[in-house]
C-alpha cells in the first residue's frame, strides 16, 4: 500500500475532530441571511460584478413580475443558437470563430478568422520534448489533473511568464486555446499506454483543419472521422465556450486573476474547479446513470416501466443513491436550456449514423418522463429541464471519444470563455475579489 494512501488511526482519529469542530448548524444561515453558494432561495446569484462578454437568460419581466422563459445564452451579445444556425455546414471552424468572438467583441470576417487560425496553427507546437519528459513521465488516471500539471509546466517554457501586460496575455490565452487538445489528448494516450498496456499514438495536429478535427485526428490511430462527427464535435465546442461570468470555474478566473497573478496559475486554479463532478464533470454521471438504466430497464419504450425507475432515483433508491436525475435541472435555467436544445437537434442525426436510434429514443423519454417525476416529487421553486449534460455525455460516447476525455474536451472549449473573463478581469478590475465571510466561533480563554 502507498504511503499517501494509507489512513493511519491517528488520522481517523484527527478527522473526526476536525468534523466534531467545524460543524456550522443549518439555522444559522438563515439566522444571518447567509446566500450560500451565492444564491438566493430560488437559485438567482448574487450579483458580484458585471460582464460585456456572455449573459444568461432564465426570466422575463410581465407587469413588474418575473417570469420563468425559454433560456437564453448570448456571446457578446449575440443568439448562440442563431451563432449555430449560421455556421456553414461544410465548414467546421465554428469554435474558432467563437474564440474569436469572445475574445475580441466581435465576428471575424473571412480574412479576420483565416488569421486567427493562422495564429493557434502557429501555437498549436509543445516545446521540444515536452510530451517525452512532461507528459509521458508519471501519467495520471484523471485527465483534468494531467491537463492542470501541464499547464503549470508551460509556465517554465516562457519567458515572459509574469507579464500580465494584456498583450502577453492574449498571446498566452492563444497558446493555451492552441495547445489544450494536445495536452489532453496526448495525455490519455500516454495513461493507456502505461496502464492499460494499449498502443500509443501521438499524431501531430494538420494546420489546415479546425480544433475539433484535429481532436479526431490525434485521438483516433488510423486519423479517421466523418464530416458529421467533426461538425458535431464543433457545435458542443461552441455551446460550451462560454457561460457567463457566474459559473463556478469562471468566476474561479476572476478571483485568481484578481490578485495579479499569472496566466498559468488562474487557468490551473479554473481547471481544478472545472474537474468536479457537479460542474464540468456531470456528464459523466449522465452516461453512467444511462448505463445502468439500460440494464435496469426491459423495454426502453415502456413510459411505466421508466417512471417507476426514475422515482427510484429520486427516493435514493438506485444508481448511486444521491436522489439525483442527472442532467436535469439547472442552476439558472428553468424552463429550457439554449444548450440542450441545440445539441438534442443534432443527436438523432448522429445516433442514425451510428446505429444508436433506440438508445436516443430512450434519452428523449427520460428526458419527458423526468420533468412530471421531478415536478411531482419535489416541492420545485422554478421550472426544470434537461440541462447541456444530458446530451453531450451522449455524444461524447457517439463519437466514440473515452469518458477519461468528457472533462477535459469541456476544458478544451471553455480556454476560449476563461481567456476573455480573465482579460476582462485585468483591464476593469483593480480589487482584488474577497468576499465576507461571518465567524459564528465564540471567543475562548485559554486556559
Amino acid at each position: 500500500m502507498s504511503i499517501y494512501s494509507e489512513i493511519r488511526p491517528e488520522i481517523q482519529s484527527l478527522a473526526q475532530q476536525c468534523v466534531a469542530n467545524s460543524r456550522i448548524e443549518p439555522e444559522l444561515y438563515t439566522k444571518f441571511d447567509v446566500k450560500r453558494g451565492l444564491r438566493d432561495l430560488n437559485g438567482k446569484g448574487v450579483l458580484t460584478g458585471l460582464t460585456n462578454i456572455s449573459e444568461i437568460v432564465s426570466s422575463k419581466l410581465v407587469d413588474g413580475q418575473s417570469v420563468p422563459c425559454d433560456g437564453k445564452l448570448y456571446f457578446r451579445g449575440y443568439d448562440v443558437e442563431e451563432l449555430v444556425r449560421r455556421q456553414p455546414q461544410t465548414e467546421h471552424f465554428g469554435y474558432e470563430r467563437t474564440a474569436y468572438l469572445l475574445l475580441f467583441g466581435q465576428l471575424p470576417d473571412e480574412e479576420q478568422l483565416r488569421d486567427f487560425c493562422g495564429l493557434l496553427s502557429f501555437y498549436r507546437t509543445l516545446p521540444t520534448s515536452f510530451v517525452r519528459d512532461i507528459i509521458m513521465k508519471a501519467p495520471s488516471s484523471d485527465m483534468m489533473n494531467t491537463l492542470a500539471r501541464s499547464v503549470l509546466t508551460l509556465y517554465s517554457y516562457d519567458e515572459d511568464a509574469e507579464d500580465i501586460s494584456i498583450p502577453n496575455v492574449l498571446r498566452q490565452c492563444m497558446q493555451l486555446i492552441a495547445l489544450f487538445p494536445l495536452l489532453s489528448v496526448y495525455g490519455y494516450q500516454a495513461y493507456r499506454h502505461y496502464h492499460d498496456g494499449q498502443s500509443l499514438f501521438i499524431h501531430q495536429p494538420d494546420s489546415k483543419l479546425s480544433t475539433a478535427e484535429n481532436i479526431l485526428r490525434i485521438l483516433r490511430p488510423d486519423c479517421q472521422y466523418t464530416a458529421l462527427e467533426a461538425q458535431v464535435l464543433d457545435i458542443a465546442l461552441i455551446l460550451h465556450a462560454d457561460h457567463g461570468g457566474g459559473n463556478n470555474s469562471t468566476f474561479t478566473t476572476h478571483v485568481v486573476t484578481s490578485s495579479g497573478t499569472d496566466t498559468y496559475s488562474a487557468i490551473a486554479a479554473a481547471l481544478g474547479s472545472l474537474k468536479g463532478p457537479k460542474h464540468g464533470g456531470a456528464n459523466i454521471k449522465v452516461v453512467q446513470m444511462f448505463e445502468e438504466i439500460k440494464a435496469q430497464i426491459k423495454d426502453w419504450n415502456d413510459d411505466e416501466e421508466i417512471s417507476a425507475y426514475l422515482y427510484k432515483l429520486l427516493h435514493k433508491e438506485a444508481f448511486d443513491r444521491s436522489g439525483l436525475i442527472y442532467g436535469m435541472g439547472h442552476a439558472v435555467y428553468s424552463i429550457s436550456d439554449p444548450r440542450a436544445k441545440t445539441m438534442a437537434r443534432f443527436v438523432e442525426g448522429l445516433s442514425r449514423e451510428k446505429g444508436r436510434t433506440a438508445e436516443y429514443q430512450l434519452y428523449q423519454n427520460v428526458e419527458r418522463l423526468a420533468v412530471q417525476a421531478i415536478t411531482k416529487d419535489r416541492k420545485i421553486y422554478k421550472g426544470v429541464s434537461a440541462n447541456v449534460d444530458f446530451y453531450s455525455g451522449f455524444i461524447y460516447s457517439m463519437l466514440d471519444l473515452p469518458m477519461e476525455l468528457y472533462t477535459p474536451i469541456f476544458a478544451i472549449s471553455r480556454i476560449a470563455g476563461w481567456s476573455a473573463h480573465r482579460i476582462e478581469e485585468l483591464i476593469g478590475g483593480g480589487k482584488i475579489i474577497r468576499p465576507s465571510y461571518k465567524s459564528v466561533q465564540e471567543h475562548r480563554e485559554f486556559p
